[in-house]
């Protein structure tokens, strides 16, 4: 890989060959940063799943409303906001995994992992949609997965970078290697899965959410799978 152009902490050019890492490569301190904006960010997005809920609280006092009827009359607001905090968690999990060993990082990266952040930032939206229009509405269902399946790709595209990089990585590079691959593994696993969830959902609108549920596959097979390695 060529050493032209390359950039430490400050931004600076370096002139030693010794000195310098791969082309565009950043230092430690980035990495960090990164991962303390990605964190806010995703805090931030998953809180605003609840706003739109507790807008309903004084909508329903000036109704005169019952207060048990904020819940009873909006099981649908509910679910899909169960729905999107659960799966809003689990995206971040499997990102803090894939993250959790990286020490530097390059631009490709760090554009591919905005691109993961704004699927996040996204997704309230397409969630506030299945609470006003319905769960069955088609438009809607292809809004919100295809939002996930973005965000799902981008992770893809981040552990591919990760995996042909593995000067990122600290610690035990060779474990940390294995595991990146592992992960990436999993990761195409799970684009799959959603593919064919997304294309579930599109046939047959009564099972528009529920198919997710085939996100739980992929996990299940990684487990599988370390258990055969372990043997």
């Amino acid at each position: 890989m060529s050493t032209s152009g390359i950039v430490d902490e400050a931004g600076a050019g370096g002139t030693d060959p010794a000195d310098r890492a791969s082309e565009g490569i950043e230092g430690g301190a980035s990495a960090e940063r990164l991962l303390l904006f990605t964190d806010a960010v995703a805090a931030i997005s998953i809180t605003l799943l609840i706003l739109p809920l507790v807008d309903m609280v004084p909508e329903a006092a000036a109704a005169h409303e019952r207060p048990s009827e904020v819940i009873t009359d909006h099981l649908s607001q509910i679910w899909s906001f169960l729905l999107s905090f659960a799966v809003i968690a689990n995206i971040w999990f499997e990102h803090h995994r894939a993250f959790s060993s990286v020490a530097k990082l390059t631009r490709p990266l760090m554009v591919w992992n905005m691109g993961w952040l704004l699927s996040i930032v996204v997704l309230p939206l397409p969630t506030e949609m299945i609470s006003s229009f319905g769960g069955r509405d088609r438009f809607t269902g292809a809004f919100y997965y295809a939002t996930l399946l973005a965000g799902v790709v981008f992770r893809l595209a981040m552990l591919r970078i990760l995996k042909s990089t593995p000067e990122l990585l600290d610690g035990d590079r060779e474990k940390s290697r294995s595991r990146i691959e592992n992960l990436y593994t999993d990761s195409c696993l799970t684009v799959v899965a959603l593919v064919v969830a997304f294309a579930i959902a599109l046939a047959f609108p009564v099972l528009q959410y529920y198919s997710l549920a085939l996100l739980a596959v992929p996990p299940r097979v990684s487990r599988l799978r370390a258990r055969r390695a372990a043997r």
